[in-house]
């Protein structure tokens, strides 16, 4: 078993590094108000700091992992319900779904680990996922979430995000399906709820939607789920019509994550089918120029060449 003080005894030595290199700035700040610092000083410092952000953050997701898997030790427990036998099964069965690849992958892998949990290794695989889901390789990150879910089974992060690498490539009653064993571990999931909202909009289930992604917002529980909630809240209101509603979650969004360059890309779409060309040119080039490596910020420029060129944007752009 995991000892008690195992949280403590790693953040503690993080802690007084961050300690150690808070002091170590201010000495250096104080010694560049007489004297620049040199540069090579400067250079160690930053990646001094870098190292520190990096270790913070695993730490961060290792912590999220563990949380996951104490929910689901959680969910377990309540099925000790003093019934047992075959009133427990039958209990059970009403929110049971029909068995299908997906709940076969998952399940077997299950069962299959008869080793301890690795959080550590499925919060690599997690990080993997959601870098490969940003570059918009769905189907490489569905097998990173998969990958998390043998090192962890029950993991309601990886599980949810698997369920938003299914929806990404039109696997909408897959990602439910996935979505489904997230809620009965955890009802609250943000990231899932903001998923669901997601996939009833792609139905056009726009109420449905708005009341999923709403409650994100509302809850305000998950940074990514409720940046992604105001992103998808604006798409709705776009495909409503309502273009001033779908300009102020986009632009919300924005304020959020600035990095968020879909949003300039659905802001653009925005304006141009609410009549204001110029301002979704202008929208798609700030899009654009943000990172003109990145998916969208190249789709900003696909868009900036053919308004340029003339050609007409259509409603399922």
């Amino acid at each position: 078993m995991t000892s008690p003080g195992f949280v403590s005894t790693v953040a503690a030595p993080l802690a007084e590094r961050v300690q150690a290199l808070q002091q170590t700035l201010e000495h250096a700040c104080l010694a560049h108000a007489q004297q620049p610092v040199a540069g090579d000083v400067r250079d160690q410092l930053k990646q001094d700091i870098i190292a520190l952000f990096r270790e913070a953050d695993a730490a961060l997701q290792q912590a999220q992992t563990t949380k996951d898997a104490v929910k689901a030790l959680a969910a377990q427990w309540k099925q000790l319900d003093g019934r047992g036998g075959a009133a427990a099964s039958s209990g059970a069965q009403g929110i049971r779904p029909t068995p299908s690849a997906t709940t076969s992958v998952v399940a077997t892998s299950a069962a299959a680990h008869t080793g301890r949990i690795d959080h550590l290794g499925a919060s690599t695989f997690i990080e993997k996922g959601w870098s490969k889901l940003s570059l918009l390789d769905a189907a490489g990150a569905e097998l990173a979430f998969r990958r998390a879910l043998e090192l962890a089974p029950g993991s309601v992060e990886a599980e949810a995000l698997l369920s938003w690498a299914q929806m990404m490539q039109d696997d909408l009653d897959g990602a439910m399906e996935t979505l489904h064993h997230v809620f009965t571990r955890d009802p609250h999931s943000a990231l899932a709820h903001a998923n669901v909202g997601y996939i009833c909009l792609r139905k056009k289930i726009y109420g449905e939607a708005i009341e999923h992604l709403s409650t994100v917002i509302r809850d305000d529980s998950d940074r990514r789920a409720v940046l992604y909630a105001h992103l998808y809240l604006g798409m709705v209101y776009c495909e409503r019509e309502m273009f001033d509603d779908a300009e102020a979650f986009f632009r919300k969004a924005l304020e959020l994550g600035p990095n968020l360059l879909q949003a300039w890309y659905e802001l653009g779409r925005t304006f141009w089918f609410a009549g204001r060309h110029a301002d979704a040119l202008q929208a798609w080039k700030t899009g654009s120029e943000a990172n003109k490596f990145s998916p969208w910020g190249k789709r900003c420029a696909e868009m900036v060449v053919e308004t340029e060129q003339g050609r007409v944007q259509q409603r399922n752009g």
